[in-house]
């Protein structure tokens, strides 16, 4: 089989992206001619294009085994590199790993080695350790986020991978964080450092809003009112709070989704998905949410449990106002409550009506067929538009899945729709269409 490599003019038409901005452009240069990088910049400027596009130009279309081995801190970061590097189109084979996801599923796809692979630490170790990768033709390391990988608590395991890659030719390490510590197993000797972490324009408006209820939940609802045709997240620092804002939410009709550590890995992806094609306009929180996910520009952030660190701080902040956008970070306090040394400039506001949050008029749709069936995202707005008679404005975001999709439309008669296209045949498959709970 020939392999179809695209350049990379061809890889950023395909993307959408008319011209990649000042970071991307001096992290490809000094990619392709270090061995070695540090590359600190904000959250959302598109730090995971900007070591792809030099990685994919240097792969060896020759070698079938995996050249390049991808390192991220969670779930969340492996499937969105590996979505990134699919819609990118470049030819070459991409494979997330990472815990929760059945072991043998892994052993089955990693037979068919792939040229990048991306995972977490714990899993990588582990099919490095039973002999299920070949690691040979490995010369490139990325380490995305890696100080979170530390935090977490993965140096073992990334001492034991980095003791078994003897081919190593360029290490690549990426944050978001300014004071973070290079890990000594690296072994670095002269690397390349950008730092974009200072010279980041922000259009950030940081405001306080004092609650005279411990709960603080009046308060939120009036944030919200506020921001009545916005989207945002509310962060929390503990799943029992997650809980309490959500029956709040819940009780007075406000959709929401909810994401932390705690919840089942599929509960977690479902609730990103709704978010980013509109059907929840609120997403409840924790820091895990704060860095390393796929989740579109949004309005405002809410710190409905205050943060306990200044990096916390910092990444639930760049969830909003990105590339030069503009966005609000409310920070919700209790009046006994002392606001952190680390929270400066923020103007104190009260806000005295209450509107009502406007639901969202959108409703994500789950296909019974994917990717492994050959459905592709024409494919599904075909059916949409022709046998469903919708029109473009009515089909929002179409996310393809291994063996599933999801679909966002708009709440116009969806009854008749799903009766209208439910059972019909996608490529070969017959695919039952349903809303996803």
């Amino acid at each position: 089989m020939t392999l179809n490599k695209k350049n990379q003019e061809e890889i950023l038409t395909k993307l959408g992206i008319e011209k990649l901005n000042k970071m991307q452009e001096e992290a490809q240069k000094a990619i392709l001619f270090n061995p070695e990088i540090i590359l600190l910049s904000p959250t959302g400027t598109g730090k995971t294009l900007a070591f792809l596009l030099p990685i994919i130009a240097n792969l060896n279309s020759k070698i079938k085994d995996i050249q390049v081995l991808i390192l991220v801190p969670s779930r969340e970061l492996a499937i969105q590199i590996e979505q990134v590097i699919r819609e990118m189109g470049s030819g070459y084979k991409a494979i997330a790993v990472y815990g929760g996801r059945s072991g043998s599923k892994d052993k089955i796809e990693l037979k068919h080695p792939p040229t990048i692979l991306i995972g977490t630490p714990g899993r990588i170790a582990d099919h490095i350790n039973r002999k299920i990768i070949n690691i040979q033709q490995i010369k490139t390391l990325v380490l995305d986020e890696f100080d979170k990988s530390l935090e977490i608590g993965f140096e073992d395991e990334m001492k034991d991978i980095l003791k078994n890659l003897t081919a190593i030719q360029k290490k690549i390490l990426t944050s978001a964080t300014q004071k973070v510590k290079i890990p000594s197993f690296m072994e670095l000797k002269n690397p390349k450092r950008l730092n974009y972490l200072s010279k980041k324009e922000t259009n950030l408006k940081l405001q306080t809003v004092v609650s005279p209820k411990e709960d603080k939940l009046d308060s939120l609802e009036k944030i919200l009112g506020v921001n009545s045709k916005g989207s945002g997240i509310i962060f929390c620092n503990f799943k029992t709070s997650i809980q309490i804002v959500s029956d709040f939410l819940h009780k007075n009709s406000i959709n929401h989704g909810c994401f932390s550590g705690d919840l089942e890995q599929l509960d977690r992806e479902r609730a990103l998905i709704k978010f980013r094609n509109g059907t929840h306009k609120i997403l409840i929180a924790t820091d895990l949410a704060a860095r390393g996910i796929d989740i579109p520009e949004m309005d405002f952030i809410i710190h409905y449990e205050l943060p306990t660190r200044p990096d916390e701080f910092i990444h639930r902040n760049g969830r909003t106002a990105r590339m030069n956008s503009n966005g609000t970070a409310y920070i919700l306090k209790y009046e006994n409550e002392e606001l952190p040394i680390f929270i400066k400039n923020s103007e104190e506001i009260k806000i005295e009506s209450i509107k009502k949050l406007t639901n969202s008029n959108w409703t994500t749709l789950h296909i019974s067929g994917g990717r492994k069936d050959k459905i592709s995202k024409g494919d599904i707005a075909g059916l949409f538009f022709k046998q469903g008679n919708i029109k473009k404005d009515e089909l929002g975001v179409i996310e393809l899945k291994q063996d599933c999709a999801y679909v966002g439309v708009k709440n116009l008669n969806l009854d008749s729709l799903i009766s209208k296209i439910n059972n019909s045949k996608l490529k070969k498959k017959k695919v039952r269409i349903s809303i996803l709970k």
